[in-house]
């Protein structure tokens, strides 16, 4: 999936969610909060829904944080997130973090190890930096600066 495909599949999902119900909207609302309020809250679309399945079970572990949440909003996301997955995943694997999908890796192929490392950057999970409209979900690589 390219990135205009990513970003279009999120807009998409969004702007149908009025007309899903009350609990794929709570669900989308909760996701945005719950998941924006430590990082990116990254598309659904960036990850097959084994991969989500295995992030929202491990959330008392959640890459070093206890990101636990009660169990309704628990389920809540989970629900969208599945429901809203990458529908076209290539490959058995089920990565946790998408910046170790293939999908992640064929798309930043030409930023090198030196760039991630830079102080301005930190890490690939990072991807407000890069995409200044990550928290929007916006990841148009027409719109990438990469800092120095």
């Amino acid at each position: 999936m390219t990135s205009k495909q990513l970003i279009q599949a999120s807009i998409l999902t969004l702007l149908t969610l009025g007309s899903l119900g009350a609990s794929a909207a709570d669900g989308a609302a909760k996701w945005r909060k719950e998941c924006s309020s430590c990082h990116v809250a990254y598309p659904a679309a960036g990850l097959p829904a084994a991969s989500w399945q295995k992030v929202m079970a491990g959330l008392d572990k959640h890459f070093g944080a206890d990101a636990s949440l009660p169990a309704q909003d628990t389920q809540e996301i989970a629900n969208y997130l599945e429901q809203n997955a990458a529908k076209r995943w290539k490959g058995s694997d089920t990565p946790l973090r998408v910046t170790d999908s293939q999908w992640f890796k064929s798309k930043h192929h030409e930023v090198s190890a030196a760039v991630w490392k830079r102080a301005s950057i930190k890490s690939p999970a990072n991807c407000g930096v890069c995409h200044q409209g990550a928290a929007k979900g916006d990841f148009d690589e027409d719109n990438v600066r990469i800092p120095k």
